[in-house]
């Protein structure tokens, strides 16, 4: 991750998402915002560059072993990068709880995957940030191809291109074009100011009603 990226990232990470939804509007892009895919456990956020994977989806038996390239993504992701699994929503696992200790002791800060996971317990443990399509116990061994590393891909319906900023929390997922990403915190920044000013006219007693209509993008 070079100095620049770290940079947002690191500022990215104080900002929650509804704050950066609020940003994305002032660039037309709120397609930006996964509709579906949340954190498997309560308490998982992250925030970093995608390193994107497309894989491929068939019935057991349809691809060999070798397929099943978790550790080639993991291979592709540096610390503090987020890996971004595209698989077009299957119910069936590509990374579990061996994957996510390997992916968490190289510093890699979480998993994005249109798809399922497994092991959550382990997972949880590990203390390794995941967001995922589904939880299920089955197995992605000879059911899932790692096709291409660090292609554009699609996931919860949203393009994602490698290099784009991914911010998770409790409330959702969003995406920040890595081209915009400088704009889009630097408007979020002044949303949350705006967030915290307004608690402060509540404490001092502005009603509720008063301080929506003096911060307009809270």
């Amino acid at each position: 991750m070079n100095d620049t990226m770290w940079s947002l990232t690191e500022r990215a990470k104080k900002i929650a998402t509804p704050t950066l939804a609020n940003a994305l509007d002032d660039f037309g892009l709120s397609d930006r915002i996964l509709p579906s895919i949340k954190q498997v456990a309560l308490g998982m956020h992250f925030a970093g560059p995608a390193v994107t994977v497309q894989e491929t989806v068939g019935d057991y038996g349809t691809y060999t072993h070798a397929d099943f390239q978790v550790g080639s993504m993991i291979d592709a992701a540096s610390a503090g990068d987020i890996i971004v699994v595209a698989a077009n929503g299957a119910n069936v696992s590509t990374f579990g709880g061996m994957a996510s200790f390997a992916a968490k002791k190289k510093g890699v800060a979480g998993l994005l995957a249109d798809v399922g996971i497994r092991d959550l317990e382990e997972i949880i443990a590990f203390k390794f940030p995941v967001f995922a399509k589904h939880l299920t116990p089955l197995t992605g061994r000879t059911r899932i191809m790692v096709e291409k590393i660090n292609v554009a891909v699609v996931i919860d319906g949203v393009l994602v291109e490698p290099g784009d900023l991914i911010v998770a929390d409790g409330t959702g997922v969003v995406v920040l074009p890595v081209q915009k990403a400088e704009g889009i915190i630097k408007n979020a920044e002044q949303y949350d100011a705006d967030d915290k000013a307004a608690i402060k006219e509540l404490k001092a007693g502005l009603t509720f009603t008063e301080v929506m209509t003096k911060f307009t993008r809270i």
